[in-house]
């Protein structure tokens, strides 16, 4: 237990902020407290603390508060604290990644631009976390609406305006009225109201097809399928007449990894992803500081239940009231779960194939670091061989090895593959390098029969598995069988993906002897 600065039987049994300084008067910690006796209070005489939060009371030399009227009034001062000091022990909200907006510029003729920050007039949208999926969708409604991208107008119309991607604007052949309104109608897009578009465009285009104005009609029928395979990359299958925020988290080693995915009218328009160092009550403080800074949508959907003051803060700072919801089945659910997925996926993707791994191989250990071999020959001419490694689920391409065959002549993959195993493993055990954690043949029983006796001549005990092609069977040595593995399986999409980069490997060696050989 550590001894408080102050008497804590000085503070008051009311809702406040607190700020917590180190000996040299800064403040490290700000929070806030519905009874501000009792919460300072469990900082001093709990037994229980994390890590973090026992290295910040070791810091704190002394503290003040401040009574607020209610818990929200707390929360609100507790944001602005944070923000006006940025206290070492409160969480910092810095992105994962650096994402990036699709910006509206505020010009006489708009362009729509990507920035990654919000400085310039204009209206923004986003932020967009596939760079990819954001090209896409600016050059798709560039394309669409024959929008403007030049930074100057030019003197005369660019090759895009000829190749009917632009409008030109710069030599007048789109009026400021016809240009407003292409313009609107790819925000419309990016505000996910594509159904509306959609509508008065097939109205559009059926008033110019009865007029026999074909090419205007021909020019909605483009637009329309444009739109329609635009919003089909982020339609969610839910259809909702107001904005949803979803959030979940995990905490692993004592981060918290979390992604929150922003549904506007059932359309996915972005996802965000933080990480900051785990402490308690860090779900509450995150939803503080993040909507002072962002739009607060109509429902915000949590993993669990957090005190029912923040939803009140939350609908005083959007001004009508916002639903706060911890589902238990349902779509909402299954898009929590969802969220889930895309946090393991984006941070523990290779930990997970591995392990999947571990489990559907039953080895003893994770097998962290993987060499696949392979072999490769035009019609038993130019035969080689190739050892591929990856280290932690992901290829670690400095240490392939290209091998040529030296003591095989015409077609004997068995041959070939005992020759690099052995000239592989030999060479190891002579500079004493580390072996991997599981070795992967390209081949079925025979290949792997192959393998193993290498092992046996070298005196090594690795394990080894090998992978046919056609079928993807597993065969294990002193198995008649080869082991089930369902091929949509983590652990078998892992083998697969190791197993098919030996290949690809293979074939440019082969192909690259045969290159040299053609021009000498």
């Amino acid at each position: 237990m550590t001894s408080p600065p102050v008497d804590l039987t000085c503070l008051p049994e009311l809702p406040g902020c607190y700020r917590f300084f180190d000996r040299e008067g800064a403040i490290i910690y700000v929070g806030k407290a519905k009874n501000l006796r009792r919460r300072v209070s469990s900082y001093f005489i709990r037994q229980d603390l994390d890590p973090k939060t026992e290295a910040l009371v070791g810091h704190i030399a002394r503290l003040d508060f401040i009574i607020t009227s209610n818990e929200v009034e707390a929360l609100i001062l507790e944001n602005t604290l944070i923000k006006e000091y940025q206290p070492r022990y409160n969480i910092d909200l810095k992105d994962a990644k650096t994402f990036a907006y699709i910006q509206r510029t505020d010009e006489e003729y708009p362009r729509l631009v990507v920035v990654r920050r919000k400085g310039t007039r204009g209206t923004y949208y986003g932020p967009f976390v596939s760079g990819l999926e954001r090209d896409r969708v600016v050059q798709g409604l560039r394309k669409t609406f024959r929008l403007r991208s030049c930074r100057t107008l030019p003197k005369r119309a660019c090759l895009r305006y000829h190749l009917g991607s632009c409008s030109a604007p710069c030599i007048g052949a789109v009026t400021p009225e016809e240009y407003a309104e292409a313009v609107n109608r790819a925000e419309e897009c990016l505000r996910g109201r594509d159904r509306e578009l959609l509508s008065t465009l097939r109205e559009e285009m059926a008033r110019f097809s009865a007029e026999e104005k074909f090419e205007l009609a021909l020019a909605r029928r483009e637009q329309i399928r444009a739109i329609e395979g635009l919003a089909e990359r982020q339609r969610v299958d839910r259809q909702k007449a107001y904005d949803e925020d979803i959030l979940n988290y995990l905490v692993v080693e004592g981060t918290v990894y979390l992604a929150l995915f922003k549904i506007h009218l059932g359309t996915l328009t972005g996802r965000e992803e933080f990480v900051f160092d785990h402490r308690e009550e860090f779900l509450p403080e995150f939803l503080v500081q993040y909507y002072a800074e962002h739009p607060v949508p109509k429902e915000v959907i949590l993993p669990e239940e957090v005190d029912p003051v923040i939803a009140e803060y939350l609908s005083r700072m959007k001004g009508t009231r916002v639903r706060v919801t911890v589902p238990q089945r349902g779509d909402r659910r299954h898009l929590l779960d969802l969220v889930q997925t895309n946090i393991e996926t984006s941070f523990f993707g290779d930990r997970i194939k591995v392990e999947a791994l571990r489990e559907a191989l039953r080895l003893p250990s994770p097998p962290d670091v993987v060499e696949c071999f392979d072999i490769s020959h035009l019609a038993g001419s130019f035969t080689v061989g190739v050892m591929v490694r990856f280290r932690g689920g992901r290829p670690d391409r400095r240490n392939y090895r290209r091998f040529r065959i030296r003591t095989v002549d015409g077609v004997d993959d068995f041959a070939s593959i005992a020759e690099v195993v052995r000239r592989r493993y030999r060479r190891l055990l002579k500079e004493g390098g580390d072996f991997p954690d599981l070795v992967v043949i390209d081949g079925g029983r025979g290949q792997l029969s192959a393998a193993t006796a290498v092992f046996e001549e070298l005196g090594l005990r690795i394990p080894v598995v090998a992978l046919s092609k056609r079928e993807e069977e597993v065969w294990v040595p002193g198995l008649p069988v080869p082991v089930s593995l369902p091929r949509n399986a983590k652990g078998s999409l892992f083998l697969q993906e190791v197993r098919d980069e030996a290949h690809r490997f293979a074939i440019a060696y082969n192909r690259n002897l045969r290159r040299k050989a053609v021009l000498q």
